[in-house]
């Protein structure tokens, strides 16, 4: 039996609606899909815009799209270094178990690697067992020290209006 020919490519503006679909199933994986209220438009902007905040890579499985993962540049003070951030992951259901998350991570280690930057890093939920297996499995490290802090919505807007 013939193994699937899983290709990666970097997204393009044509890729939206599919970036959107698959943003749509994560957020419906993690039981999130309520707070899933990007729009077309700002995906295209912000990832083809002017100045892109993000980068997306999509992975194909005998030419479906089976996954992607979207990332973007942060800094490390400590180190010196940028590193790469990875914000999303996600498989679609059908083309779990064929290394498709897997080859998205070498990937994403091969550009943290190629581009000189100190270290590669995301977050995941903390009852999602089966993706913390899989990145265990990968050498990665839980920062079970480090607390996620977010400020959005109209707390942001608060915080933006108070004066020191």
């Amino acid at each position: 039996m013939n193994e699937p020919a899983i290709t990666l490519r970097p997204a393009t503006r044509a890729d939206v609606p599919l970036i959107l679909d698959l943003i749509r199933g994560l957020a419906e994986y993690e039981k999130l899909a309520h707070e899933a209220v990007a729009t077309a438009a700002q995906l295209e902007q912000h990832l083809f815009g002017p100045r892109p905040a993000a980068e997306v890579v999509i992975a194909e499985v005998d030419g479906q799209p089976a996954g992607f993962a979207l990332f973007f540049v942060n800094f490390s003070t400590f180190m010196g270094l940028p590193g790469l951030y990875l914000e999303d992951l996600f498989v679609r259901p059908e083309f779990r178990g064929a290394s498709v998350g897997k080859r998205l991570m070498v990937h994403l280690a091969q550009l943290t690697v190629e581009r000189g930057y100190g270290r590669f890093e995301w977050s995941v939920l903390d009852w999602n067992e089966p993706a913390i297996r899989f990145y265990r499995s990968l050498g990665a490290v839980g920062m079970d020290e480090w607390t996620v802090q977010r400020v959005s919505g109209e707390a942001l807007r608060a915080l933006a209006a108070s004066a020191p």
